[in-house]
């Protein structure tokens, strides 16, 4: 028999929901049947399957593993543990697939699953034909297996092999896994690495008792500023729900945002693969595009949304890449996927060879000024036309835009984005400048752009 999901839970990169409104365990149960005959149909026999610390998580991992083995497929869980574990773990043991049931950095009711077809992303139109096959019930039937599989030993001897030649004095940091899955990994890892390590909420606890779990809002990021200071380390590093998205803070309680964090991993990249290309999202800074061009790399501009970043970095066989959602990817000496345990202790590396502070990096950057990434409501049904809307009235002003994603509009005072959000019924925002008069006048410039389609623009 057919299965229907509430088609809010089918995104663009993922499948997501909220547990119990939209998201139940018998869309886990359809996700393994349909997801399992489309690897079963692709000649695959083993799929890897991980799971966060939501409450919901193990129902809805055991029922789609369920609908997996009823596929023919031999399941090798690797338990509970963070997305990239999940990633590395399909490289490891060079499984045919992986889902990951997580919710991300979602607010605890939510949960959802990730998925790879061999070691690429599983995402947009795989995910429509996905729906399609389970209304229509076709799948296939066979007798597999599960079987639990451990990968974090394998998984934690790659981390920590990064710093193995780190120096003798290496910079002391707060680590923060948010009560996310990573928690266990990184508790385990610190005491591999050289250094000073502070842990904060370290424990697995898919309530979030501390704070929500995403680390590029920076109110998330306060109790790690904090911990810095009171422990008089070098910088905190925090992760997300799923370890897959990153935040950094110097010794000074200054956030780096991705883009400024990119800028300093692209140094030690750079010197490695000269020429190479970097690639970064639409919402990055024109500050990070001219630094990978100043140290000789190739910068490329690109969409929104972690599966199309890791499908252009294979496209274009670039060594790095990220995105300002905390998302960083590294080919170099490692797989291509997003893994914010493996960028922070890229990170500590680099600061322990070259032997300087983060906080004295962060004074090297440029000093622009722009405003956060704005997220505000607009429905799933009007959120694409309004960017139609944005992109007629600037083509015919003549204006300078960039339409790769959204649309960045570049002035003599900076630019300005508008995008539509692929996962969430919101428009996203950003404006950058050199001097906050400049940034009045483009936000200025943006809010009467989207209020010629009736948006109004937070303050």
């Amino acid at each position: 028999m057919g299965h229907r999901f509430d088609p809010v839970i089918l995104r663009e990169y993922d499948i997501r929901g909220t547990v119990g409104a939209t998201l139940f365990e018998d869309d886990a149960y359809a996700i393994g049947r349909g997801f399992g005959s489309v690897v079963v149909g692709a000649g695959g026999k083993t799929i890897c399957v991980g799971l966060d610390g939501r409450t919901t998580s193990p129902g809805l991992e055991a029922r789609l593993v369920q609908g997996l083995t009823e596929c023919g497929l031999d399941v090798l869980r690797v338990g509970l543990g963070p997305s990239p574990l999940l990633y590395f773990s399909v490289h490891h043991l060079g499984a045919d697939a992986g889902v990951m049931v997580t919710g991300s950095h979602n607010p605890k009711e939510h949960n959802g699953f990730k998925m790879m077809l061999g070691t690429h992303s599983f995402f947009g139109e795989d995910i429509t034909a996905l729906g399609a096959r389970a209304e229509a019930g076709d799948y296939v039937d066979g007798a597999g297996s599960a079987t639990d599989v451990d990968t974090i030993t394998a998984y934690l001897a790659e981390q920590a092999a990064v710093y193995a030649d780190a120096p003798e004095n290496p910079p002391s940091v707060v680590w923060d896994p948010g009560n996310g899955s990573a928690g266990d990994i990184v508790s385990a890892l610190v005491k591999r690495l050289p250094g000073r390590h502070v842990l904060i909420n370290a424990d697995i606890d898919g309530t979030f008792p501390a704070h929500h779990p995403d680390p590029t809002v920076p109110e998330n990021l306060v109790q790690l500023q904090h911990a810095i200071a009171d422990n008089k380390c070098d910088l905190g590093i925090a992760l997300d729900g799923d370890g897959d998205r990153i935040g950094v803070i110097d010794g000074r309680g200054r956030i780096l945002w991705s883009d400024q964090l990119l800028a300093l991993l692209a140094r030690d990249v750079l010197l490695a693969h000269p020429g190479a290309p970097v690639i970064a999202d639409v919402k990055s800074s024109s500050a990070l595009f001219s630094e990978i061009d100043r140290l000789g790399g190739k910068p490329i501009m690109w969409r929104t949304g972690h599966s199309l970043i890791k499908k252009k970095m294979a496209d274009e066989k670039a060594p790095l890449a990220g995105e300002m959602s905390g998302h960083i990817f590294f080919a170099d000496r490692y797989y291509g996927f997003d893994d914010a345990v493996y960028a922070g202790v890229r990170l500590l590396a680099h600061l322990a060879r070259t032997g300087t502070t983060l906080a004295a990096l962060y004074d090297e950057l440029p000093g622009l000024v722009n405003t956060p990434e704005l997220r505000f409501d607009c429905a799933d049904d009007r959120k694409f036309d309004v960017i139609k809307e944005l992109k007629a009235r600037l083509a015919a002003s003549g204006a300078e835009v960039n339409d790769i994603d959204g649309v960045r509009v570049t002035t003599s005072d900076g630019w300005w984005l508008v995008r539509a959000s692929n996962t969430q019924a919101v428009l996203v925002a950003r404006a950058e400048a050199e001097n906050e008069t400049a940034l009045a006048a483009l936000k200025s410039e943006m809010a009467a752009a989207l209020a010629a389609s009736g948006v109004e623009l937070p303050d």
